[in-house]
């Protein structure tokens, strides 16, 4: 089954069961991915969006939200932050498992070795053979930062 099927599917189980919350944030996602469809219409790649594409905008849907509650909280606006993070509860259902710390480091070295990179200039290398292989499934900020620790 598709990403896109599960994510239809969910929505009508949501309008069945009459929860709201979660019929908001699959309706949501529904918006999002209909925005990046016409977008990628304009752009002239027809506008058809692969499961990659789709992982992608739920990704950035999940970054926008953590960001949105992380200033709700710091505005000790307490009941909107909790709203942001259920979403994101939602929205994370949709998305592949998230790889822990320690598959993070081995990920990071095992494409150290297959790129041959020896300092911080080849970052970029290591970066690109990381996203490629591992896209949605880790953080790359902080992946990043390993990154930059194992090679200075």
């Amino acid at each position: 089954m598709s990403l896109r099927d599960r994510i239809s599917s969910e929505l009508k189980t949501a309008m069945k069961a009459k929860d709201s919350e979660k019929l908001a944030t699959l309706r949501l996602i529904n918006a999002a991915i209909k925005d990046r469809e016409i977008a990628a219409r304009s752009d002239g790649t027809g506008g058809a969006l692969s499961d990659g594409d789709l992982v992608a905008v739920l990704t950035r849907m999940v970054k926008q939200r953590r960001d949105s509650a992380r200033a709700y909280e710091e505005a000790a606006r307490l009941d909107l932050a909790e709203k942001e993070l259920a979403e994101i509860g939602v929205i994370e259902t949709f998305l592949p498992r998230q790889l822990n710390d320690d598959e993070i480091a081995r990920a990071i070295d095992a494409a150290i070795a297959e790129t041959g990179a020896a300092s911080v200039r080849d970052i970029g290398k290591v970066m690109g053979l990381l996203k490629a292989r591992h896209a949605g499934e880790m953080d790359f900020g902080k992946a990043g930062a390993v990154l930059k620790s194992r090679l200075a």
